[in-house]
């Protein structure tokens, strides 16, 4: 049995979800991405192969915001893409969560986004 690495092994489940997991035109993508100093979200349209709308704690930072790589900072992301997916007439989306495990940062921009109205 082979032993992997964290990331590899997150790669291996991110390849899992991605079979399953496709954005349309009627319901995108919202991907999550995880760095050691940012948290990444964005809305994707897979058939198009097109970003509708993005955020992350770097852009939040910015616009004046504070907004730090915690579960704080996640929830304000969440509501922050919520806010520009109801600008984009996007209100149901399909959540990816990008092989990562649905706790703490990742579970928080969900949860955010539910808060403002995204529905998945």
């Amino acid at each position: 049995m082979a032993t992997f690495t964290k990331e590899e092994a997150r790669k291996r489940r991110k390849v899992r979800i991605r079979k399953k997991i496709t954005g349309s035109a009627v319901r995108p993508r919202l991907v999550v991405y995880r760095s050691n100093m940012h948290l990444y979200a964005a809305i994707v349209d897979d058939a198009q192969g097109a970003t509708l709308v993005a955020t992350s704690t770097l852009s939040l930072v910015k616009n004046g915001q504070t907004a730090r790589c915690n579960k704080t900072g996640a929830a304000l992301v969440g509501q922050e893409i919520a806010r520009l997916a109801k600008e984009k007439n996007i209100s149901s989306v399909v959540f990816d969560r990008n092989g990562y495990i649905y706790h703490g940062r990742v579970k928080a921009v969900a949860d955010g986004a539910r808060e403002s109205g995204l529905e998945f």
